[in-house]
């Protein structure tokens, strides 16, 4: 029983005694409608006060969350879950990281941002735009090379990526998004010279990489192990050879945005998103096991 209700119950049955008692005469009469009266006021202000004391989130408020691209397919069943043991809908803004930060820089209504680079949490940390202890790391991958998954072309190495002129390489502009940015350092990372080597394909984001690959528009595709395996149109040829690995943090954070209503439910999600289950599951969707207390406050 909520506890405004348990007030209304008694003030109820504190009018009903004083009606029965006042039932004896005229006098009583008088003195029950006084009392009626003011039972009546005393039971708005105290269920007035009743409702401040509540201090849990309103079930049903939406959370808005801007979220990574990459979490498309894993939300499917996370999502879910959190709504069923939380009771709070949340509602999911998905695009490029640098987009959706400078969307919550700009002010835009987000509760939760989960990026797909670490580095764009915290930039909106420095800034001042992130709450309750700032950025901490929820998952991670690492890049790969791909290719369409009816290519009969035989496979390559990772670095056969940058072979002068035998590739058409599609890699995220790095202009557009931190995938970009990271498959460019990948790739120089093999090859310091790759970007003058390779024919490389600038596309905005991981899917349109997917879609070039798929379609034949380009040879090879470097993408996040977890894009690839999540996509179902590419095959992964090869990984980045051990030792030149760059692993992938994606971060997260309840951001200055968030509604005030809603900020216990940001923070219980950005709890569930590093809970043992959450990570278990992010592992079947090809993210990477995150090192023990992988986190930044």
């Amino acid at each position: 029983m909520e506890p405004r209700d348990y007030v209304v119950l008694n003030l109820r049955g504190m009018i009903v005694h004083c009606a029965h008692q006042g039932l004896l005469s005229d006098e009583g009469s008088s003195i029950v409608g006084m009392g009626i009266r003011k039972l009546a006021i005393t039971m708005v202000l105290v269920c007035g006060v009743a409702s401040l004391g509540m201090g849990a989130p309103a079930r049903g408020e939406t959370l808005t969350v801007a979220a990574a691209q990459s979490l498309r397919a894993p939300f499917q069943e996370i999502l879910r879950m959190f709504e069923k043991e939380y009771g709070v809908p949340v509602e999911v803004r998905y695009g490029p990281s640098q987009t959706l930060r400078r969307q919550i820089e700009q002010g835009a209504p987000i509760d939760v941002f989960l990026s797909e680079s670490l580095q764009e949490v915290e930039t909106l940390h420095q800034k001042g735009l992130t709450l309750l202890g700032g950025p901490r790391q929820y998952a991670q991958t690492s890049m790969v090379v791909v290719m369409s998954s009816a290519s009969a072309a035989t496979s390559v190495s990772f670095g056969d990526a940058s072979l002068p002129g035998a590739w058409r390489v599609a890699l995220v502009d790095p202009k557009a998004s931190s995938v970009g940015v990271i498959s460019v350092k990948a790739l120089k990372q093999i090859d310091p010279l790759a970007h003058h080597h390779a024919r490389l394909v600038l596309a905005p984001d991981t899917d349109e990489v997917v879609r070039l690959v798929s379609a034949g528009n380009a040879d090879l595709g470097i993408v996040y192990r977890a894009d690839a395996i999540n996509s179902g149109q590419v095959r992964i040829i090869d990984e980045a050879p051990s030792g030149r690995s760059i692993p992938v943090k994606f971060g997260q954070a309840v951001v200055s945005t968030c509604r005030q209503d809603s900020l216990q439910a940001a923070e219980q999600f950005v709890n569930f998103m590093t809970s043992p289950r959450i990570q278990k599951l992010l592992l079947k969707y090809g993210f990477d096991a995150m090192p023990t207390k992988a986190t930044m406050g």
